[in-house]
Order: structure tokens, then sequence, then C-alpha cells
């Protein structure tokens, strides 16, 4: 198996893993909100995780950010999650899923 077919295959699971872990307050994980800017795995089994919130000010924030690094930090593939929260670009509607805009009835 290629290294970039691992690569895919662990990322998937990444993606699966953040899809366990909901904003506190609207009813949709934070990958279909469009929270997780940038996913990157290396031959450590680290993974560094860009992400921002919905609001800069979210009272959720340490929980949110403990939930995705322990659901992240489950997969056998990973020794250590690195989360690097950013608010450029900005969060808006329009990095929502179709899945998150079916959920919340803006389609």
């Amino acid at each position: 198996m290629s290294e970039s077919l691992d690569f895919l295959e662990i990322e998937g699971k990444i993606v699966e893993a953040l899809k366990t872990v909901y904003d506190p307050e609207i009813p949709v994980n934070v990958y279909d909100l469009g929270l997780i800017y940038k996913i990157d795995y290396n031959d450590d089994k680290e993974v560094h995780i860009e992400m921002t919130l919905t609001a800069p000010n979210c009272p959720m924030i340490d929980m949110l950010l403990m939930d995705v690094e322990t659901a992240v930090n489950a997969l056998e593939e990973v020794e250590k999650t690195h989360i690097n929260l950013v608010f450029e670009p900005p969060w808006d509607k329009s990095l929502l899923s179709e899945e998150a805009k079916l959920e919340l009835g803006m389609l």
C-alpha cells in the first residue's frame, strides 16, 4: 500500500472522528459546520488540525477543543493531536456542508 493511500485512509478516519464532535450550541458536528480548515498527519503519528469557531468569543471553547483532541487521539494511528485555533478567515455560513445545511433547515 502506498504512503499516500495510507494517509488518505488515516485522514478519512480522522474526519470520521471529528464528525462525532458536536458544537454545543448548534446540533451539527464540527466537520460539517466547516470549523476544520486543515488536517495534517505525519510519520510520528501526530495530527495537526487548524480549526476555527463560529464566534471568537465562544464560551464553550475549552470543552470543544478537548472534545476534538480526545476524539482524534482515540484513533490507534494517532499518538498526539495539536490544535491550532485560528480566526482568519472568519467562519461564515458558506462553510457549512450540504448535510449541515439540511440539518439546520437551510436547504
